[in-house]
């Protein structure tokens, strides 16, 4: 594999990053996340209308754009950055969970609509939290050893720290579920394309959250010079940036992974490893984010609040870092 990004692939980054820095600045992205709808449903239309990020990983024969789930995860490098909310990470482990597990007539009738945009959410613990349950207009569910797809589930928002990430929780007792597949091999497949593509997130965090600290180093002037020529100041930057790099090479290696399939065990161990190394960086470039900020980065006006919650929350979606390590082990 080659560590650096296709053209396409770079051209795929390049569009995201412009239109997600005209659509989804920082009022956008409070105003988003506080929203009815949890984002800005503008916003995502012209993601998948315009660009088909939600066809990405969906196989032609499916209505898809027959990429994979790299250029998936490079998508959802750009969110991170952005920290827009975004529906996509719950419909891309969805749609991996029924490409992994589902039957074929399901596969033909589910899939063209994860494509088309709908937002689609697989609950793999009915008793914990769920992304987008209650703004899902395809619920999945695995039920013992089954895939179901759900239908007239009773969703509740759930409050959570990050409104960027929008949870809810399942009621099934009134609902119809019906049996679409093997519940145990699209339960392994979300988890672990679940964990890369949080992986992915928190590496676009993790830039997004070293750009605004090294853009206040340079403008932040003390004893009269900016902070950044403080050796001190410095050598934790440089930290970060290092950290930043790692956590990406091995996200990519993770993602490449994964939509290559060759080997499901490197994949996995790939998966599980970039999982922890970039999602303790991401708390770690938050914390920095803080700490170098100063007094301003404990106020609500700044974002860097908006950078803690995001690395915190990544942290909690698919696993800890220390539970991914446990799974490398």
């Amino acid at each position: 594999m080659r560590f650096a990004l296709s053209e396409e692939q770079t051209e795929l980054a390049s569009t995201i990053r412009s239109l997600l820095e005209k659509r989804a600045d920082s009022a956008a992205v409070r105003s988003a996340s506080t929203s009815a709808a949890g984002h800005d449903e503008a916003l995502w239309a012209t993601l998948c209308e315009q660009i088909g990020v939600a066809a990405l990983d969906v196989p032609e024969e499916y209505d898809g754009a027959g990429a994979t789930f790299f250029e998936t995860a490079v998508v959802l490098g750009e969110l991170g950055r952005s920290l827009a909310p975004s529906p996509l990470l719950a419909s891309v482990v969805a749609a991996e969970a029924l490409l992994a597990g589902a039957t074929d007539e399901a596969k033909q009738r589910l899939l063209p609509r994860i494509a088309a945009g709908e937002i689609a959410t697989i609950a793999l613990d009915l008793d914990g939290p769920v992304l987008d349950a209650d703004r899902a207009a395809l619920v999945l569910a695995v039920v013992g050893d089954d895939l179901v797809e759900v239908t007239g589930a009773t969703a509740t928002w759930a409050e959570s720290m990050d409104q960027s990430v929008r949870l809810g929780h399942l009621d099934l007792t009134n609902a119809e579920t019906t049996v679409i597949g093997d519940g145990t091999s699209a339960r392994a497949r979300a988890e672990l394309v679940g964990a890369a593509a949080a992986a992915a997130l928190a590496v676009g965090l993790c830039d997004r959250a070293l750009a605004m600290t090294v853009a206040y180093a340079l403008e932040r002037v003390q004893f009269g010079r900016p902070i950044g020529s403080f050796q001190a100041i410095k050598h934790r930057l440089a930290d970060v940036f290092a950290r930043t790099e790692l956590a990406r090479s091995a996200s990519w290696a993770a993602s490449y992974a994964l939509a290559e399939g060759d080997d499901p065990a490197e994949a996995a161990f790939l998966t599980h490893t970039a999982a922890s190394y970039a999602l303790e960086t991401a708390q770690l470039a938050a914390s920095e984010c803080i700490q170098l900020h100063g007094g301003i980065a404990i106020t609500w006006e700044h974002d860097a609040h908006l950078v803690f919650k995001r690395a915190h929350s990544l942290s909690h979606l698919y696993g800890a870092p220390h539970r991914h390590r446990e799974s490398v082990l």
